[in-house]
């Protein structure tokens, strides 16, 4: 069994946010300014171990040490491109892979095919969730492209994780990138792609699908995925304001085995140790939005739940071919999930990851 948890590269500074906001602008700023919305809202969450900057190779060291003595196997980096422009890169390149943990550390890439958003807190409760500048779009090319890129900075690594010996990489908005290449073009770009990396000799690869949509889910094989996952998969997106935690972990691993049905692919289950982006809002009050940063929240997160939950994702798992279980995430302190020690539990968290081994 292995646990791998996504990585956040988005703790420092970088010139697209320091233009919207003010020069230094990190999202720690969000997370140390949340105050509590409602009468025992756990707002702010802070790190026990301090706001940090994810280029630092020395305090992201001290991280992935925490997370590997803790039963993490591997991390997963979320890589923002779009047509060849990078941001957020620089705490996989700089940090992660320029410190000494790195070279014992399984490390797999997540294409984040959304660009950050340039305005934090949101305040306009009438703007789309995914303002149309934030859209990745892309096309047969610059799929290869991507792919050619992986190939040449991160894929032919030692300690790039690898799934039954293929390297593994997955696609934070599959939907997304399935409606707008249709189900022809992706499958052309994903034969390319494979025919890139057999053509430098590298391993054949692994392709998950996060988060498919009903109306994609049952064409990933045949257009080429391996596989199906999440990023978080707790609250139900379209209920309530206040969602229980132990209520919708429950909900959400029942399923589990209807997707891996629908997509003739197997499932590697996802879990998450809590769901809050009132951080990234503005507080309106009783009168806030029901839509994304502002709703839902999980409440009555605990380590101990968060253990059970991740225990069930490791039973789904045994005797399957892909032993892999993923945890969302590391470090998204601005939307309430993360292994990182906190000033609530300590470091609970990474305890009960342990513990679930």
């Amino acid at each position: 069994m292995r646990i791998a948890a996504y990585v956040y590269p988005g703790w420092h500074p970088i010139p697209e946010r320091d233009r919207s906001f003010y020069p230094g602008f990190s999202e720690w700023d969000l997370v140390t300014a949340c105050r509590p919305r409602w009468a025992g809202h756990a707002q702010p969450r802070l790190p026990a171990l301090g706001p940090y900057d994810d280029r630092d190779p020395r305090e992201v060291g001290r991280r992935v040490t925490l997370a590997r003595t803790h039963g993490v196997d591997a991390l997963v980096y979320g890589f923002f491109w779009c047509r060849g422009k990078r941001v957020f890169g620089d705490a996989l390149d700089l940090s992660f892979l320029g410190c000494d943990e790195a070279a014992a550390t399984p490390f797999a890439l997540m294409w984040a095919n959304r660009m950050p958003r340039r305005v934090l807190p949101v305040r306009r409760p009438e703007a789309p969730v995914i303002e149309a500048d934030r859209l990745v779009h892309s096309d047969e090319d610059d799929f290869v492209a991507l792919v050619r890129t992986l190939a040449e900075r991160y894929f032919h690594r030692p300690a790039y994780l690898r799934v039954r010996g293929r390297l593994y990489f997955s696609i934070f908005d599959a939907t997304f990138f399935l409606r707008e290449l249709g189900p022809a073009a992706a499958k052309r770009a994903i034969s390319r792609a494979r025919g890139l990396l057999a053509d430098r000799g590298l391993p054949e690869l692994h392709l998950a699908a996060i988060d498919p949509a009903a109306d994609v889910i049952a064409g990933l094989a045949d257009v080429g995925f391996d596989s199906v996952t999440h990023y978080v998969h707790l609250p139900l997106w379209k209920g309530p304001p206040l969602q229980d935690y132990r209520t919708e972990a429950a909900a959400r691993a029942a399923e589990w085995a209807t997707l891996a049905v629908r997509s003739g692919l197997p499932y590697h289950p996802s879990v998450s140790p809590g769901w809050d982006a009132s951080p990234r809002g503005a507080d309106f009050g009783p009168a806030r939005p029901d839509k994304y940063p502002w709703s839902p929240v999980v409440t009555g997160e605990h380590p101990a739940l968060f253990h059970a939950a991740l225990r069930r994702a490791c039973r789904f798992c045994v005797g399957t071919t892909d032993d892999l279980v993923f945890v969302a995430s590391l470090n998204e302190w601005s939307e309430g999930h993360y292994l990182e020690p906190d000033l609530r539990f300590g470091t609970g968290w990474l305890e009960a990851v342990r513990d679930a081994r």
